[in-house]
């Protein structure tokens, strides 16, 4: 099930002609193109579609060679900063010659596990030598040759890139394939509610109801107030609700009837989900004075109803009884310094971000010795049917 874009860094030294080949790519003038070296300043970020991939960010970065200036190395830094939220890089060079800072970008490449093609741009000034592609090729990456002035290579090029985005990039775990059978009826409960964008259903839902489609089950939406009226002619296979509104539906729905949470569902769906397991009921272990560091994978304004912002911090204080302390940290921010200094994290469902950037963020917390949570695992604790809604995935 394709749930995310494909994100596609491309790299390399000024003047190389990296936003030159974005344009190419996307056929319109996306970056800024000019021969003054250090044109690009910040990451310029552009959805495309590619046939074999499907959804591709491409994020044209400044140059990494870009040192002789403070500024200049903020930029370096923040390109570099990328390598955690790609899935594949591309490499320009020119002029049939790597200079050390290539040659360090290909160590970043392996040392974070990320594939990568070498694009020898500008053809049309310099053609690719023979010996030089045989060398290049020696560091375990396709080899293209390309001018994004003329716009030729480009077919070429797709076609290495399929070739190393990797699999769990384009596609990640069905959220209920191995769970429900074909014909099995799954109500979906979706509060609309201030929280609910206008006129739209948030992407897990779309997500859920997709995935559920795909594996030939029977998809019955509603809203709580629906569900009681709903069970009394009907026993669904599977209830999935929105974790806010846990309570009320764990009061409606049997106990022989499988209950979980959308947010359940992502996390099983990105990873760490064994880790969510083990860490959440740490939050019975929670002190006075203690930092909880809540991570939202997406940037929107909130209200009173918002789940990471509002309604988890009053459910933490409430059943803990002790005076809690709360950060948070939108869309791919760059995490805290000091994370020893938190006894908790909880990351939201991560819909909006790929499987490598949630799994980067997860780690770099679970690394740091930090218990974690997940936004639907946490309010199932907070509910006391922790248990019984993650239940389902330990058969």
């Amino acid at each position: 099930m394709k749930t995310t874009r494909v994100f596609i860094g491309i790299f390399g030294r000024r003047n190389q002609g990296k936003s030159a080949l974005v344009n190419a790519f996307a056929g319109q003038e996306l970056s800024i193109v000019a021969d003054r070296p250090g044109t690009t300043t910040d990451a310029v970020k552009k959805t495309i579609e590619i046939f074999g991939i499907g959804p591709v960010v491409l994020v044209d970065t400044a140059g990494i060679d870009d040192t002789d200036t403070a500024i200049g190395r903020q930029r370096v830094q923040k390109s570099i900063e990328m390598l955690s939220i790609i899935d594949t890089a591309i490499l320009v060079v020119s002029d049939n010659h790597l200079e050390s800072t290539d040659k360090e970008l290909i160590s970043r490449f392996k040392a974070t596990d990320t594939p990568f093609v070498i694009v020898h741009n500008k053809s049309e000034e310099s053609p690719l030598a023979s010996a030089t592609k045989k060398l290049w090729e020696s560091y375990g990456a396709p080899v293209v040759e390309c001018s994004a002035k003329l716009k030729s290579g480009i077919d070429t090029l797709i076609r290495a890139l399929v070739s190393q985005v990797p699999e769990s990039a384009k596609e990640e775990r069905s959220l209920l394939g191995d769970k429900v059978q074909p014909g099995d009826l799954v109500a979906l409960v979706m509060p609309q509610d201030a929280e609910a964008p206008e006129g739209r259903l948030i992407l897990p839902q779309v997500q859920t109801i997709r995935d559920l489609l795909d594996n030939h089950a029977i998809v019955a939406a509603l809203q709580p107030e629906e569900l009681d009226i709903f069970l009394r002619s009907h026993k669904p296979a599977l209830v999935v609700t929105d974790s806010q509104v846990f309570n009320q539906v764990a009061d409606i729905v049997p106990k022989d009837i499988p209950l979980t949470s959308f947010s359940i569902l992502l996390a099983r769906s990105k990873g760490h989900f064994d880790l969510f397991i083990h860490d959440t009921p740490s939050i019975a272990h929670l002190k006075d004075g203690d930092k909880i560091l809540i991570m939202e994978s997406c940037t929107h304004t909130t209200s009173c109803e918002d789940i990471g912002r509002h309604k988890l911090p009053t459910l933490l204080q409430k059943k803990t009884g002790k005076n809690l302390r709360f950060d948070f940290v939108a869309a791919l921010e760059p995490l805290p310094n000091d994370l020893n200094s938190y006894a908790l994290a909880i990351q939201c469902g991560g819909c909006m971000v790929t499987k490598k950037q949630l799994w980067n963020r997860v780690e770099t917390v679970h690394q740091s010795g930090i218990p974690i949570s997940n936004y639907g695992m946490a309010l199932a604790w907070l509910t006391d049917i922790f248990e019984r809604v993650t239940q389902i995935f330990h058969s």
